[in-house]
């Protein structure tokens, strides 16, 4: 079986043809149900054992290259007579120019955009960071008590078996790299992608985004936050929306709020977006906790600041209506080409 195999590999290497006919029964005669190759492969299970490991590498050898073959003269015959048919053939200027789709950004992107767009025009500058963090800029500086349960394995994705080594859980670990860094007046927002280890459903997902901003500087206030925040809030939403600021806490501000906008689908009555409520949760922010600053080397008798962190897919599910937080991570394209002309 090994010399008809040889005999076969070598017409098959030296087999040239100008005709596509030729080509379909060559390929009918080798590789075709009946067709020699096929044959072999059947006559295999009469190989002595001892031949059978090179009688099978021989074949499959055999097939591989006949296929490649084939494929290669169907190509070049194809190319040949389409340059043929369109020798001499002169270029139609009447016709339509053709249409290259284009593609368009993920409403994710689309939104940060806006964001970034939004704060760069009153003074704010655009920091990153390392999305794989280590416990003091992640916790530590940013006061969390060592008892805090978002320190726990339910809350945080832990890189190693190192627990001082894990993926971000916010934003908050690149205000700390640039409060380290630089000194005040500092005001900055941080876009990036976080990490939870949390159920995912239409409204959670173990992966989002989000936007941070810090401001800090001598005199800083709470009314200087919340003008701030107001401002951001007409221009993502319409010049017509009103802020509401509700007592909260977070480990690393102190007054801390939770600002809610107004719903600009329903206007205030209420409606299922709102939850009937006439607003929507979009951020929290306050005032930065003193301790921070010391953590970070910036004297808090001196400076005093304010911080907010929003998540991209909460406010642009609120701009697009979209009910199924799910949807941003799918890549359907059914979904993400309503968003193809977007800027």
């Amino acid at each position: 079986m090994i010399e008809k195999i040889k005999a076969l590999l070598e017409e098959v290497s030296n087999f040239t043809t100008e005709s596509m006919d030729e080509v379909e029964a060559f390929r009918i005669r080798m590789l075709s149900k009946k067709g020699e190759i096929p044959s072999l492969f059947k006559d295999f299970k009469s190989v002595d054992p001892s031949e059978r490991k090179e009688v099978g590498r021989q074949l499959n050898i055999l097939k591989q290259k006949a296929t490649e073959r084939l494929s290669s003269l169907k190509t070049r015959l194809e190319e040949e007579a389409l340059a043929k048919k369109l020798e001499g053939r002169k270029p139609d200027t009447t016709m339509p120019a053709g249409f290259n789709p284009i593609g368009g950004r993920h409403p994710l992107s689309v939104v940060r955009n806006r964001i970034n767009s939004i704060f760069e025009r009153i003074g704010f500058v655009i920091s990153e960071g390392p999305e794989i963090e280590d416990d003091w800029h992640n916790f530590s500086a940013l006061n969390f008590p060592e008892e805090h349960p978002a320190r726990d394995m339910q809350d945080t994705f832990f890189v190693s078996k190192d627990p001082d080594i894990a993926l971000r859980t916010h934003t908050s670990s690149v205000q700390v790299r640039v409060m380290e860094t630089q000194k005040p007046p500092i005001r900055t927002i941080s876009p990036g992608r976080v990490f939870r280890n949390e159920a995912i459903s239409a409204r959670a997902h173990c992966i989002f985004h989000q936007v941070e901003g810090l401001y800090i500087d001598q005199g800083v206030s709470f009314a200087d936050m919340k003008q701030c925040l107001l401002y951001f809030a007409r221009e993502m939403f319409g010049k017509d929306t009103r802020i509401r600021l509700r007592p909260s806490f977070f480990p690393f501000t102190e007054p801390s709020a939770e600002m809610d906008v107004s719903c600009n689908i329903c206007g205030g009555p209420g409606c299922p977006i709102c939850k009937y409520s006439g607003w929507i949760e979009v951020m929290g922010c306050g005032m930065v906790d003193p301790n921070v600053l010391e953590n970070c080397g910036i004297d808090s008798k001196k400076y005093s600041g304010y911080a907010f962190g929003m998540g991209i897919e909460r406010i642009a599910m609120n701009i697009y209506q979209i009910k199924d937080l799910r949807m941003f991570f799918e890549n359907d394209l059914r979904f993400l080409r309503q968003f193809k002309s977007a800027i």
